[in-house]
């Protein structure tokens, strides 16, 4: 016999024995128990969670005829009678499984709604499951609507999506929804800890947590990647195996890169990034696996009870990670390393754009900002300016060590006028001084300064007053930089620029490209790359909902951006449109018309310039000329 797969061998066969998903359960029991049964009823939810195993021990409930034969319905089926059995091995024929997915037109719909004027056959009830039901075209809904609303008495309709945001609301109105949850990772790894026991399979408890948290929600990717996992370790279940299996990195690595960028240790942030290079590790599982930590240690730092009864030893020692490591530190890091997933496509190398990631965070830390914080001034202060006050030239450096008491000078007074003449300040900013040697008195009030009063007006003022706030020399005058001139026309920096190497060849695609993209253009419906991926995308077939584009460079044909251009224009009436990119020369594109239409215009400027009467007679009567790129179209 051949070897039955565990998603399939540990299918639940009823309702006591479905996990995770209690809310379903608890409501389909009680309108089984009281015979309060709906027509029709929509089961959502992402893949592996029960959609397909709820309808089926439905199917099971409605027609169970008990052991002695003489069952009704019930919210416990037999799994003995004929008909759960039939149902259980796909061959009942009252129950009817359509994938709509390959099935999706209406003429497959209508097909199956020919057999609902014919009662059951072996059953009590028909029932008529739709996979994937999001997959059937507008014409097929609509086909199916009136039978949705008004089936016959023994005709039940069973729904299943993976996308519910696509089925139409009037299909949404004739049916009870059920969204089924993703299930926790605690959740999965029980289930996976009853299954191995009853296949007498010993299993470290830590290969379950990692096979818990690869499957994301899913059982029926837990039970695969167990499968996976016991034929990787050749009977066995252990920890390394399944680590080295899934490419998952080690905690311990973890969370020394977060205790080396908390400590400011880039040295030690590279060299553990490079033995992650070394060991295979993929570096969004290593980001992932941070924010996972990080966001657990901001529970921690903000609710300090949650730290206690944590039972996972691969997070030993994040308690003492997080109460030595900044609330704010730790908020900024789990940010960047959200966001820093995006930036791994986009790099040439992954391992680098993880170094650049997560060196990014001591690029940030706020080291150089103790500094500031202590000298920046508030808005209605303003520093000093002794060389507006005094306009002659400033005193020699020389004059003012002998006027001041050497027992009264600071070290620092004699350096800061060297260093302020080496860098003039900005305008806007104050004298190269450190803040200790402010005139706080003079800052913060308007009155003269204390040093400014009496007859002398020369420099040599008082001693103290030379201590408080040394000479600052004049800043230098200005350089006066030539201005550059445009040596050829040009257009705004905004408008496309045409191609030479391949002129423009219009086509009826193009057109049809060219409206679409203008409109979602005027509605601000894509932005940034998703934008330009448009605009230099040529339309070259389209065959139903398969569009085929092409573009010139290969960094355009990014999946996240062709992604958002599909979900624009769905969004704009597409219907369900799936884009197919390739890389090749552009002949015909919104890019391309947009820059011929604006050459074309700023020929038609240039000649209307050129042609006007007073343009003319000052060209010929002062020599006046045209200054190339000074041009532009408004």
């Amino acid at each position: 016999m051949s070897y039955l797969v565990l998603a399939r061998k540990y299918r639940p066969r009823n309702f006591s024995e479905m996990v995770g998903q209690a809310h379903v359960v608890q409501a389909l029991t009680h309108a089984l128990v009281q015979q309060r049964l709906h027509h029709a009823y929509l089961f959502t939810g992402t893949r592996g969670v029960g959609k397909t195993t709820v309808s089926r021990i439905l199917a099971k409930s409605l027609n169970c005829q008990g052991i002695d034969g003489q069952g009704g319905i019930t919210a416990e089926p037999c799994g003995v009678c004929q008909a759960c059995r039939d149902i259980d091995a796909g061959r009942f024929v009252d129950y009817t499984e359509l994938d709509a997915a390959s099935n999706r037109g209406v003429d497959e719909v209508q097909s199956l709604l020919e057999q609902a004027v014919y009662k059951p056959v072996q059953g009590r009830f028909k029932v008529f499951m739709i996979d994937e039901v999001h997959m059937l075209t507008n014409t097929a809904f609509n086909a199916m609507l009136k039978t949705l609303e008004e089936p016959p008495e023994y005709l039940k309709f069973v729904l299943a999506t993976t996308d519910p945001q696509k089925v139409p609301v009037t299909v949404l109105s004739r049916c009870l929804q059920f969204n089924l949850r993703p299930m926790a990772p605690e959740t999965v790894f029980e289930h996976l800890t009853e299954v191995l026991a009853a296949e007498h399979m010993p299993a470290e408890p830590q290969a379950l947590r990692l096979l818990a948290r690869a499957a994301r929600g899913s059982m029926r990717d837990a039970l695969s990647l167990t499968d996976q996992a016991i034929a990787f370790g050749n009977g066995q279940l252990q920890e390394s195996a399944v680590r080295q299996m899934l490419g998952s990195v080690d905690r311990s690595h973890v969370m020394q890169l977060i205790r080396a960028l908390a400590e400011g240790e880039g040295a030690a942030v590279v060299n553990q990034v490079n033995d992650l290079r070394l060991q295979g590790v993929s570096a969004a599982a290593t980001l992932e696996d941070m924010a996972m930590l990080l966001q657990r240690m901001a529970v921690m730092q903000m609710v300090p009870g949650m730290a206690q009864g944590d039972e996972d030893p691969d997070t030993q020692g994040l308690a003492e990670l997080a109460a030595s490591m900044p609330a704010e530190m730790t908020q900024l890091l789990y940010s960047l390393c959200l966001h820093g997933r995006t930036e791994l496509g986009l790099a040439p190398d992954e391992y680098a754009a993880l170094t650049m990631v997560l060196i990014r965070l001591l690029a940030f830390q706020p080291q150089g900002a103790t500094a500031e914080k202590k000298s920046p001034l508030t808005p209605h202060r303003s520093p000093p300016e002794p060389s507006l006050a005094r306009p002659s030239a400033p005193t020699p450096a020389a004059p003012v060590a002998t006027t001041v008491p050497a027992a009264a000078e600071p070290p620092v007074s004699c350096a800061a006028p060297a260093t302020a003449a080496q860098t003039p300040p900005a305008p806007s900013a104050p004298p190269d001084l450190p803040p200790a040697l402010w005139p706080q008195e003079a800052v913060a009030s308007d009155e003269p300064a204390p040093w400014e009063d009496g007859p002398d007006t020369t420099d040599h003022a008082d001693p103290g007053a030379q201590n408080s706030l040394p000479v600052v020399p004049a800043a230098p005058a200005l350089r006066t930089l030539p201005v550059r001139e445009l040596s050829e026309p040009s257009v705004r920096g905004d408008t496309p620029r045409a191609d030479a190497a391949l002129p423009l060849q219009a086509t009826p695609e193009g057109d049809v490209w060219h409206g679409l993209v203008q409109d979602l253009l005027d509605q601000e419906a894509i932005t940034a790359l998703v934008r330009e991926l448009a605009l230099q995308s040529q339309l070259l077939a389209r065959d139903g909902d398969q569009w085929q584009l092409r573009v010139e460079r290969e960094t355009l044909n990014h999946p996240a951006s062709r992604e958002r251009l599909q979900a624009a224009l769905r969004a704009a009436g597409q219907g369900d449109v799936t884009l197919h990119i390739e890389v090749g020369p552009v002949a015909d594109s919104p890019a391309r018309r947009m820059a011929v239409k604006a050459a074309e215009a700023m020929q038609a400027a240039q000649a209307l310039i050129q042609n006007d009467p007073l343009v003319q007679a000052m060209v010929r009567d002062f020599g006046a000329k045209i200054v190339p790129g000074s041009l532009q179209l408004i």
